[in-house]
């Protein structure tokens, strides 16, 4: 479906504020349907010993709510919500559509899934469903509906929750259902046969098609599949689970429309394009799992927060699960280590979160996650980390005077699902050119700087923004381009890198030197590009003479009207441009055809603070350290997170003088000193 027709038909929305008002949302996904009812008692005590506000309840409990067909048994859902209702605990409910019961598959065979290689999936796991299947989108659509007469008006219900983690393990289906989908989807998409060929270029290796009978999903093939032909796959396979969405939003909107409706996201997650699934949500909602073995997981996680915060930036958001503690999914489960959870929740409401909720409440006694880490765990609360939770819990009821301050973000990162999808197609220069790496790579020393980055789409107005960087925009089209250049002849800054501007919306290369219609912005001509070896760095030397390295690739750049801020010093490209500036109309653009390391990018950010003095000097100066810095803003106040994820204490400078600490409500002047994984809020008036 196109941008125009969602915003034709989405919900108007507007109503997620509502959840929150100026409170903090604290709870987790909970199972009751897993324990007997003595438990159910315990566990809404100890939902009140710990300040939980709001839980998520049915998210797989379909074999418990519809037994067999046309079987349903509601009265334990209605008891477990009256219970939470009358301690004050609001639910956000969740059809239970994400994992069908095991009669679902017996009875229909044909709802399960098909691999790639033809095969069928089984029941016995979650998520075995496919998603065009009319048996499955008939039993889906009418338990929602019974969700909905049944318990829907229901006081406890403050949120509805649809389905679990859209495509998070079957991504894509290659069923007969699949097949006859794409092919009507393709006909509505180009019109005819013809302009598929041409789109597709299937003139390469006899490709062309005759019929639309003989177009299939890109399945299992001897060499690679034709890369149009993918990406229209994946652009049909986003489509279908949203179609499916928008069918369970439907239903609930017409039964309660006064309720803010969320589906839980998962950041940068690939297979759905998540920019055209926000404006049908009332509040985003993400699941944020950062792996504490990992010590770029700060980073990780701080990116992720900073995306979905700019899926769209009139709602508000929230994050539907974090572990307290451990996994259950890596090859190696390393728990958080204490005052981490802590750590990683305040860096969501720093970065705009209005809820916090972990998965899962209490720890399952069997199953495939049974050694995941609950709020409550297999020792119940002598596991160290419950009074961890009843601590942040009791913090957070303290903190209404955060209300509804926002993140003001002076940079923007472009970022597109579909390019992103072209870029790592196969039979590229360099296969192994990851996305999620370009855009770390650019996103890191920003957030090591303390400054605050919003994601938006190329076609998205961009003129709030002092500096917007492009990293790797493969795919892009005129008018997202056109938006880019008018961007920086208005004034703006841009950094713009490699690989940028290459195919058009349907992966076909543009023409002529790299970069299409954003090749005028460069100031040289991209004529070739030339990846590196693995291991393999060259030296650049900088106009002032300075010294860097750079990796991954080289652009094979002829100079034109831009200023050559860096050369290639070594190797058979040695006197090559590496860094260009060129001013554009009002504007200027810094354009990178190599991958420099930390030092080269700090000299070209160092550059841009300079173009762009509305970002503090002192965001600019701070030393790069482990300790993370974001600011919220509402109209009387500034609100300074400061939070040190690394293992030392660290003594850090305010931005400006004289605050309150609003953990502590300790008076701050200019300095504070941090504990490992410490926490300080400062409020001050707004100057």
């Amino acid at each position: 479906m196109s941008r125009a027709v969602i915003a034709e038909a989405r919900h108007p929305g507007g109503n997620g504020g509502v959840l929150f008002s100026s409170r903090i949302r604290y709870g987790g996904d909970y199972n009751p349907e897993q324990w007997s009812r003595n438990i159910w008692v315990e566990d809404i005590k100890l939902m009140a010993e710990a300040g939980v506000n709001l839980v998520t309840v049915g998210v797989f409990s379909w074999s418990m709510l519809e037994p067999s067909e046309g079987q349903f048994c509601f009265e334990w859902l209605r008891d477990v919500l009256d219970l939470l209702h009358a301690s004050k605990i609001g639910v956000d409910l969740a059809t239970p559509t994400a994992s069908p019961p095991p009669w679902v598959s017996v009875d229909y065979p044909e709802s399960l899934p098909v691999d790639e290689r033809g095969v069928r999936y089984r029941h016995g796991s979650r998520q075995h469903l496919c998603v065009l299947s009319p048996d499955y989108r008939r039993l889906a659509h009418r338990i929602v509906e019974q969700l909905a007469s049944e318990v829907g008006d229901h006081e406890a219900i403050e949120l509805f929750h649809v389905h679990n983690e859209y495509a998070n393990h079957v991504p894509f289906c290659y069923c007969p259902q699949h097949e006859a989908a794409f092919r009507a989807w393709l006909a509505r998409r180009y019109g005819s046969l013809q302009e598929v060929n041409e789109a597709w270029g299937t003139t390469f290796w006899s490709q062309r098609y005759s019929s639309f009978e003989q177009i299939i999903p890109p399945q299992h093939t001897p060499t690679w599949v034709n890369p149009g032909q993918q990406l229209d796959f994946r652009r049909f396979s986003s489509d279908a689970f949203f179609n499916a969405f928008q069918d369970e939003v439907g239903v609930l909107r017409r039964t309660r429309p006064d309720v803010p409706v969320t589906t839980n996201l998962m950041g940068l997650f690939e297979p759905l394009d998540y920019f055209e699934w926000a404006p049908w949500l009332d509040v985003l909602s993400t699941d944020n799992y950062p792996n504490p073995a990992d010590p770029d997981a700060p980073v990780n996680s701080a990116m992720h927060c900073d995306l979905v915060r700019s899926l769209n930036k009139s709602l508000p958001w929230m994050v539907m699960e974090q572990s307290p503690g451990r996994v259950n999914w890596q090859m190696r489960n390393v728990a958080k280590r204490p005052g981490e959870m802590r750590a990683y929740s305040y860096q969501a409401i720093a970065r705009g979160a209005r809820g916090l909720l972990f998965f899962q409440w209490r720890a399952s006694r069997s199953g495939a996650e049974k050694f995941a880490s609950g709020m409550v765990g297999h020792s119940g609360t002598k596991s160290p980390v419950w009074s961890e939770i009843v601590a942040l819990g009791h913090e957070l009821g303290g903190l209404d005077a955060i209300g509804e301050a926002v993140v003001m973000a002076d940079v923007a990162i472009c970022f597109s699902w579909p390019s992103w999808w072209a870029m790592e197609a196969p039979c590229q220069p360099l296969n192994e050119l990851s996305l999620r790496n370009q855009l770390l790579w650019v996103y890191t020393p920003l957030y090591r700087r303390g400054v605050t980055v919003d994601f938006c789409r190329p076609d998205e107005p961009l003129g709030n923004y002092r500096a917007v960087l492009v990293p790797s925009l493969y795919l892009i089209s005129p008018a997202e381009a056109a938006n880019l250049v008018g961007y920086v002849f208005g004034g703006g800054t841009a950094v713009v890198t490699f690989w940028s501007g290459i195919v058009d919306p349907i992966d076909r290369v543009y023409l002529g030197t790299y970069g299409g219609p954003l090749r005028g912005l460069f100031g040289g001509e991209v004529v070739d590009v030339t990846p590196l070896p693995d291991t393999e760095q060259v030296d650049l030397e900088w106009c002032d003479g300075t010294t860097t390295k750079a990796s991954t690739w080289i652009d094979l750049i002829d100079e034109e009207d831009g200023e050559v801020l860096a050369r290639v010093s070594s190797g058979p490209w040695a006197g090559r441009p590496a860094v260009l500036r060129a001013r554009r109309g009002a504007g200027c653009v810094f354009y990178l055809g190599t991958r420099l390391d930390s030092a080269g990018l700090a000299r070209v950010f160092d550059a841009i603070f300079d173009i762009a003095p509305a970002i503090s000097p002192e965001q600019a100066s701070d030393k790069p350290g482990l300790v993370e810095r974001v600011v919220r803003r509402d109209r009387e106040f500034d609100f300074e997170f400061l939070i040190n994820h690394g293992p030392r204490v660290e003594t850090v400078t305010l931005l400006e003088p004289d605050g309150t600490e609003l953990l502590t409500r300790a008076h701050v002047e200019r300095s504070f000193v941090l504990a490992p994984q410490g926490v300080a809020i400062v409020r001050r008036p707004r100057s």
